[in-house]
């Protein structure tokens, strides 16, 4: 049993490492059973197909990512403010610091396919998504429901390029962005995003078009 579950870790390790690395598309079988040294009948055996195996990848890391998220919104009340709406939203993804788990999460995040729209979007994110977009209607409610939704989308934006950009912004900065220090990352993360939540709202909502009869 032990063996079993050894050589399922080690297949999901080598997926999410080649996966944050190479993508989920451009990541074949053969390379995954290479970096986890077993054969394809154990890739079969654990996960009958490289569909099941993203599956179970993307899972392991953004389930409790999610339960994360809800929790950290939970423990901030019933009329938490922005900034711990936005700290809730971005911390359990910021603090990540393996080196496997950031890259692959920057990867999920910047998949902008009808792979990131089935995989991982409708399966792992929409449920989370409604939830924030709630609380946001609460902390922001003269915000217009379509502003108010670009703004998150941006915030996931920034979240996806902190984690897509990570390996290189120091070097890309001369050394003065430093990721290292995730809680100082964190605060100009959510400083930055609630002034944009707050800042007023440039278009109006878009009128809805009636259905004719």
């Amino acid at each position: 049993m032990n063996e079993r579950v050894d050589t399922k870790t080690r297949i999901l390790d080598a997926a999410e490492k080649l996966c944050g690395k190479k993508g989920f598309e451009a990541t074949s079988l053969r390379d995954i059973t290479a970096e986890a040294q077993v054969n394809l009948a154990a890739v079969n055996y654990h996960f009958q197909s490289k569909d099941s195996l993203i599956d179970a990848v993307i899972a392991r890391r953004i389930e409790p990512v999610n339960q994360r998220r809800l929790q950290m919104l939970e423990e901030a009340g019933s009329d938490p403010t922005l900034e711990n709406i936005l700290r809730a939203f971005l911390a359990p993804v910021l603090e990540l610091n393996e080196e496997a788990v950031v890259p692959l999460m920057g990867r999920v995040l910047a998949e902008s396919n009808q792979f990131f729209l089935d995989r991982v979007y409708k399966k792992h994110l929409q449920p989370v998504g409604r939830r924030f977009n709630e609380v946001l209607a609460k902390a922001v409610p003269d915000l217009p429901v379509s502003e108010r939704l670009w703004r998150l989308y941006f915030t996931a934006g920034v979240m996806t390029h902190i984690l897509s950009w990570s390996h290189v912004l120091s070097e890309m900065s001369g050394g003065l962005c430093d990721l290292t220090d995730r809680e100082a990352v964190l605060q100009r993360a959510v400083s930055f995003l609630a002034a944009g939540f707050r800042a007023q709202a440039l278009f109006q909502e878009p009128a809805l078009i009636e259905r004719e009869a």
